[in-house]
């Protein structure tokens, strides 16, 4: 018998109950929430998490299959990271599209025309609720007007544009460790490999996890 595509195999949404709440940090962007949740045998257990508002990034690809990287010290893990552009949701609501366009433009002076939802994670669900939408951009060109200013560890990025096939190999290898550049590198490589980039979903697909005005 031929094994059936399993489509119906989602994630769905699920609420415990929560008896008791804190809020112990908060930071600049984020804060750290502890709850205690019933568990399914009437237990109860603390949770403590980063409450994070969503980020965007994006895998721009030019015309030699190319993508525009970023290198960035990123102090918690101690080191250097080969990174695609990628930034918060800093507006409540914001169209994630708006957001990606804006960092494309910030950190690599870049636009594009042809813009599709590659993948939608959750980075670290265990310790986090930050959500991501990896775009691909396409048909890049240089943006028009001076370049935007930066500050403090964004002076210190190097850029540079990387073969799709360097960077798979790259991740396999263990050399790339950046969630968003994993997971939109290889999530295009499987798009090609099954029904093509064409059949990615719009730009403006809805996004559970941050939900936009349409």
């Amino acid at each position: 018998m031929t094994e059936q595509p399993r489509e119906f195999l989602a994630d769905t949404p699920e609420r415990w109950s929560v008896t008791a709440t804190d809020t112990p940090f908060t930071g600049n962007k984020t804060s750290v929430r502890a709850d205690d949740v019933v568990m399914p045998d009437g237990s109860a257990a603390r949770r403590d998490y980063q409450v994070h508002p969503g980020s965007v990034a994006v895998l721009a690809l030019d015309e030699r299959d190319r993508v525009v990287v970023i290198e960035q010290y990123r102090h918690p893990v101690r080191h250097k990271l080969w990174e695609i552009p990628a930034g918060l949701l800093d507006v409540p609501g914001e169209n994630p599209l708006h957001a990606a366009q804006r960092e494309l433009y910030e950190e690599a002076h870049v636009k594009a025309e042809d813009w599709r939802v590659l993948a939608d994670v959750y980075t670290t669900p265990g310790g986090s609720d930050e959500a991501v939408r990896v775009f691909l951009a396409r048909e890049l060109s240089e943006a028009e007007g001076e370049r935007f200013e930066v500050f403090g560890e964004e002076a210190d990025m190097r850029h540079d544009r990387v073969p799709v096939a360097d960077l798979v190999r790259g991740v396999l290898a263990g050399r790339l460790h950046n969630t968003c550049l994993a997971v939109g590198v290889l999530a295009l490589q499987a798009a090609r490999a099954g029904d093509g980039i064409e059949s990615l979903r719009p730009a403006n697909a809805p996004w559970p996890a941050r939900p936009f005005p349409a």
